[in-house]
């Protein structure tokens, strides 16, 4: 897998008892680690045993501490050097399992800089040596909005399969260029369809899988071939313009939701990669998510427990 995540991030996660705004905190835990939802995708992956190459910009500023924080990852790096620092996310674990996260632009990208990053790209894809590209997480200033839809025609054209989770005008100029998969959440799928700022969505409205079977339809109608859009603890819509399947999924104790959305890509992926295809890939993918959820690292799955669910959401719709 050859995974796209131009605007990686130094992640830095906080563990306190309560945040609480204006007040000097103390908070008991802090880790520092690479990032990014490219990453996290490239974490699952590895979990399945397999490694993932990972393309992304290398602002020069922080290039020594990207390259030292990536070479403890379970992926192949490879660094596109740029002007700038490099993205910081700082994220917010609160003991009652509130999650606050900040997530700053990135650095500023020239046309040059693009058109390298397009060609790394490229090349990576000519060895012949992925049969999935993911284009995964924010596009970094400067860079156009139909920047993934671009990479999407550079994978179509390489012959491999194309996976895009974006949310706002990155995945708007995605669509047009006929991705295999899109994933965004209801929340982000609503707000690229509406033309707006994207809105909460309460997981437990009974309108839900409804409201996600509709993304999924009008975002295959503006050219996707495929979308998942996925609605937390709720479950899953899968399909394309005409046929529409709900995957929901099973209660689970949650220890970091972060990453679940890059879990259920990753997931998506190691299914395909196993020969699985249309809905039961999906189901797969639903399972590493929920799983996903048990760990405290974003990414960090257990694959016997992603099994275990994957087999459990199986039975349950054949029974249903």
């Amino acid at each position: 897998m050859l995974i796209a995540t131009p605007n990686i991030t130094v992640d830095r996660t906080v563990r306190l008892p309560e945040l609480r705004p204006g007040s000097v905190l103390r908070p008991y835990r802090a880790v520092v680690t690479a990032g990014g939802k490219g990453l996290n995708v490239g974490r699952v992956s590895a979990a399945f045993g397999r490694r993932a190459t990972l393309v992304s910009f290398q602002p020069e500023a922080d290039a020594d501490t990207v390259a030292r924080l990536f070479a403890a990852e379970p992926v192949q790096f490879a660094g596109v050097p740029v002007p700038g620092d490099v993205r910081v996310a700082t994220i917010y674990l609160e003991d009652s399992g509130r999650v606050t996260v900040l997530n700053e632009p990135g650095p500023q990208i020239s046309a040059e800089a693009w058109a390298r990053y397009e060609d790394a790209l490229a090349a990576e894809l000519a060895s012949g040596r992925h049969a999935t590209l993911v284009c995964s997480g924010s596009l970094p200033p400067g860079v156009p909005d139909d920047g993934y839809g671009r990479l999407t025609r550079i994978g179509r054209d390489a012959g491999v399969r194309v996976v895009v989770d974006a949310a706002r005008s990155a995945l708007a100029g995605t669509l047009a260029a006929g991705p295999d998969v899109v994933t965004p959440n209801l929340a982000e799928a609503e707000g690229v369809l509406a033309g707006h700022e994207e809105e909460s969505v309460h997981e437990d409205d009974p309108d839900v899988p409804d409201r996600a079977a509709e993304a999924v339809r009008e975002l295959c109608r503006r050219g996707a071939r495929s979308a998942a859009v996925t609605a937390g603890a709720a479950g899953t819509a899968y399909g394309d313009a005409t046929d529409v399947a709900w995957v929901p999924t099973v209660r689970v104790d949650v220890v970091n939701p972060i990453g679940a959305g890059d879990s259920f890509v990753g997931g998506l992926v190691e299914a395909f990669e196993e020969g699985r295809t249309g809905i039961d890939a999906v189901v797969f993918a639903v399972a590493t998510a929920t799983a996903s959820v048990e760990q405290e690292l974003a990414g960090g799955v257990d694959p016997a427990r992603a099994r275990e669910l994957a087999a459990a959401l199986a039975g349950a719709r054949l029974g249903a």
